[in-house]
C-alpha cells in the first residue's frame, strides 16, 4: 500500500512517529518527505498489520496534523526487509 499524507505533516516528527508506530507491527517498507511538503510511506504486510499503521497514525499526536490521506494498493515486491525512513 502506497500512502500520501498532505497538511502540516513535515518539521513534527511524522517519520520518527510512523517508525514508532511501525515497530512490533508486521509491516515493511519506508517513509519519507517529499519536496511538495508532503510525506509518502508504502508498507508491505498482512492487511490488518498495514491498517493498524494508519489507524496508529491516525490516532497519534499527528492525527489533527493531517490534511487529507491518499492510499492506493500496491503488489508486495518483497524488497524490504524493516520499516525505515527513507532519504530517497
Amino acid at each position: 500500500m502506497l500512502a500520501r499524507f498532505t497538511g502540516r505533516v513535515q518539521g513534527v516528527g511524522f517519520r520518527y512517529t510512523a517508525v514508532e508506530i511501525a515497530d512490533g507491527l508486521s509491516v515493511t517498507g519506508y517513509v519519507k518527505n517529499e519536496p511538495d511538503g508532503s510525506v509518502e510511506l508504502l508498507a508491505e504486510g498482512p492487511a490488518e498489520a498495514v491498517d493498524q499503521l494508519l489507524e496508529g497514525i491516525r490516532e497519534s499526536r499527528l492525527g489533527p496534523l493531517i490534511g487529507h490521506l491518499h492510499t492506493e494498493p500496491l503488489s508486495p515486491t518483497g524488497r524490504y526487509s524493516s520499516f525505515s525512513i527513507s532519504n530517497f
